[in-house]
Formats: C-alpha cells, structure tokens, sequence
C-alpha cells in the first residue's frame, strides 16, 4: 500500500485554477521528486498535502483520508513539512526553532532529545550555533535548520520545497546529501525542485507538472533521458 495516495487533486485559489486534478502516489522509503517550472502547482500540491489549503479530490496518508484533518493534526500523523523559503522563526534560538518543531510531540522529552541529537549528528554547524539567534544564519544554514525542524516531528514523510533555492552549487551538493541520509535512515521524500538535474539524480520516481496538470511521471533515471525533459528543464537542445 501506498503511503501516499493523491487522487484527482484539484485546487483554486479564488478564481486561479491551480491544480487541475492531478494524481500520484508515494511508496514507503522513495524518494519521489516533482519537477517544473514556476506556476506549474508544485507547492500547491504540497500545501494540500499538509492542509494549509483544501483541495477538491482525495489525498490518503497511511490508508487514511486527510482531506478535512486539520493541519496541526497532519503534522502529529507524521507528515513533516520543510516550507520554501525556509521559514525559520528569526528572532528565536537554534535550539529554540527545533523545540518547536517539535510541539505536537508534547511530553515526550526523552524522543524530542533523541531527535535534536540527531538533527545535530546530520548538521554539526547547527550544534555550533545552537544558542544563536535564527535570523543571523547564513541562507545554507537557515535551510539545514528547516529541514531539522521538520525532522523533529520523527516524520514519516518529509514534504521538501525547493530546499536549493538560493544556495551556493557546494551547499546544495551538502543538502540533497543530507536528504539522501535521511531517507536511508527511513524516511520517505516528497521533494518539489527546480534543479531538475539534481533532483532527478537524487529521486527514485518523478513527476513533471506543467500547469496544475501532470505531463509525465516514471523513474527519474529514464525521465532524465525523455527528450522533453531534456529540453524544458535541463537546458538541452
């Protein structure tokens, strides 16, 4: 069974049709990328799949309907969410931003301990700055924070949107190493990319969306070789 399952997704925002019904479906331990170009409704998707919007359709996690769940109750079912543009909480600590990350947690101090220490393990620069405020990070590091914050939910699905964005080839190299970990650890990867290139290298299975539809999907290795993607996003002739 599948851990995700999207069926006949559709989303508008007022009078924008953003997804036009499109479906998918992530198995337990992919690493599953979508890919195209801006306005094509990849963060969309992932924004229904974490309930900061409502879509028209049927999205079914672990076998079960999260279409009405509301968000903070997605994230308790272990659904993780690393939000473009970082979104880390500027005048809060390190410590402080994955504290928070974990708050449906609740009590449980001995695991949310156990998940700083290995959000540490996976990014020693942010045991370095711990005590620092988030806002005075480096763009590289608020992204290894995001990406802890989220890790300390003990997600089973990590839904990561345009984790390069802006960083520097040798850190964005670093990133999709460390996404590569956190997979092999065991957690499943939703990854929306822009880099095409590096996210077909990284994903095990990928879909292209061009305008709210799905144009094509398979294995990322062969979508790699597709003329079409060749041309559109790897800057082919």
């Amino acid at each position: 069974m599948a851990l995700l399952e999207i069926n006949d997704l559709t989303v508008y925002y007022g009078h924008v049709h953003a997804l036009k019904g499109i479906s998918l479906t992530v198995e337990p331990g992919e690493i599953v990328a979508l890919i195209g170009a801006n306005g094509a409704g990849k963060s969309t998707t992932l924004r229904a799949i974490s309930g900061l919007v409502r879509p028209q359709g049927e999205i079914v996690f672990d076998g079960r309907s999260i279409n009405a769940t509301p968000a903070h109750q997605i994230v308790q079912m272990g659904i993780g969410h690393v939000p473009e543009g970082r979104k880390v909480f500027a005048t809060l600590t390190v410590d402080e931003n994955l504290t928070l990350g974990a708050y449906s947690r609740g009590r449980d101090r001995t695991g949310i301990e156990e998940s700083r220490e290995r959000v540490f393990a996976l990014f020693p620069r942010l045991a370095e700055r711990r005590h620092q405020l988030a806002g005075t990070l480096s763009g590289g590091e608020q992204q290894m924070l995001a990406i802890g914050r989220a890790l300390m939910v003990k997600p089973r699905l990590m839904l990561l949107d345009e984790p390069s964005l802006g960083l520097a080839p040798l850190l964005v190299q670093s990133i999709f190493q460390t996404i590569k970990e956190i997979n092999a650890q065991g957690t499943t990867v939703l990854l929306v990319e822009q880099n095409a290139r590096a996210a077909l290298k990284l994903a095990h299975r990928a879909y292209v969306l061009e305008t709210g539809r799905i144009a094509l999907s398979g294995p990322a290795n062969v979508l790699a070789e597709d003329p079409r993607v060749r041309r559109a996003y790897l800057g082919e002739r």
